[in-house]
């Protein structure tokens, strides 16, 4: 996610922060700190309650945290690729390959609502027992706070609408009666769609009538909107790929330049002819290095292009998605939609570069699919 940073690690997979943490850390202190525990729990002192407060908030990212990290380790247990775990102002978000079965993505969908139900239990129990034991005071009421705010969060995931974990186990319910995946993800999609513009409504109508929360409500809803339509477009497009070949979508023959070529013999002998705006570069060898965009390109100083070679400033080959012509496009693409890689999706067979796959070249299929056609021939296309 844009404004994200690496903190560290969660049970081995990066965790990532979005800016807006601290700041909901901060909005969840205040109301806890200045609301909550003074009305439940009157008469302690303003240090008390700040510091209870800050207490609270950070124990409820945590528990958002553990409720992200349950999906990692159900997805990870399965065979399922784990990319990062992020946590910004809407919650968290845990970025993964697609599960091959639809038993595994009940189990990867269903897994962290039960981690906030069983956290929200046992604060919630804690709570109470501190109340019989030391009486009803700041860290009893910190502990039932604490234990409702995770039983709502994880009833609320349950709501079946993409890309609530709800919406998550209907699509793999409906994945498993009816055998097609790509139908159940736009069923899903759909609800998430229909969901999120009932809670806008629901928002806006309690912000007219004074009630400040609603904002949070309609923001809530309008991310499910955004992320809902994602989903169903993807998985439109993942039904017009099914069973193309990459070969079938390549671009070939296509403009490679040499890696070791300075950037403004690059720029006069391949890219100024070229019809792509991202263009493969190959090693002395022959073998393909990386690829290399003419933002990049026009991003070095023209000064200095004539000492500074194309590799310097290309993306290493590491960092590139890769495929065989053989390949289906569905999977090579979900393969380049982890971080660092995305288009194009280099064509290699026995260390030679046989041609790329563009996004145009991915659109031109789509587009062949909606109007019925097969997949053309390979051809030459721009990016």
């Amino acid at each position: 996610m844009n404004g994200s940073v690496r903190v560290g690690h969660v049970l081995g997979v990066p965790l990532r922060m979005h800016w807006s943490v601290p700041v909901l850390v901060a909005l969840l202190a205040y109301g806890l700190g200045r609301q909550t525990l003074p009305a439940w729990t009157p008469g302690h002192s303003s240090a008390t309650y700040a510091a209870a407060s800050v207490i609270g908030a950070v124990l409820l990212m945590g528990s958002l945290l553990l409720h992200e990290a349950a999906h990692a380790v159900a997805a990870r247990s399965k065979g399922v690729s784990v990319q990062d775990v992020t946590l910004w102002a809407l919650g968290g978000m845990t970025q993964m390959g697609r599960p091959r079965t639809a038993g595994v993505a009940l189990l990867v969908a269903i897994s962290g609502p039960i981690t906030s139900l069983v956290i929200g239990g046992v604060a919630l129990g804690a709570g109470l027992g501190a109340r019989g034991l030391i009486g009803w005071g700041v860290v009893a009421a910190l502990l039932v706070w604490l234990g409702w705010a995770n039983l709502l969060l994880g009833v609320f995931n349950l709501l079946p609408a993409a890309p609530l974990d709800g919406g998550r186990v209907v699509q793999a319910v409906m994945w498993w009666r009816t055998g097609d995946r790509d139908r159940a993800e736009r069923a899903a999609g759909r609800s998430g769609q229909i969901f999120g513009l009932a809670m806008i409504a629901f928002g806006w109508v309690s912000f007219i009538r004074g009630a400040t929360g609603g904002l949070w409500f309609a923001l809530i809803g309008l991310f499910m909107v955004i992320v809902a339509n994602a989903e169903r477009q993807r998985a439109t497009i993942n039904e017009a790929l099914r069973g193309v070949r990459v070969s079938d979508a390549m671009s070939h023959p296509v403009a490679a330049g040499a890696d070791w070529l300075s950037v403004d013999r690059f720029i006069d002998e391949v890219a100024g002819p070229a019809r792509h705006t991202v263009l493969p570069v190959i090693d002395f060898e022959g073998r393909p290095s990386g690829v290399v965009s003419l933002r990049g390109l026009a991003a070095v100083p023209p000064e200095s292009r004539e000492g500074r070679r194309v590799r310097d400033v290309a993306t290493p080959v590491s960092r590139c998605t890769l495929a065989v012509p053989g390949d289906l496009l569905n999977e090579v693409m979900e393969r380049g939609a982890r971080p660092g890689a995305a288009m194009p999706i280099l064509v290699v067979d026995h260390g030679h570069l046989e041609g790329i796959v563009t996004a145009h070249d991915v659109t031109r299929l789509f587009q062949q699919h909606a109007l019925g056609m097969t997949a053309a021939p390979p051809k030459p296309s721009a990016l």
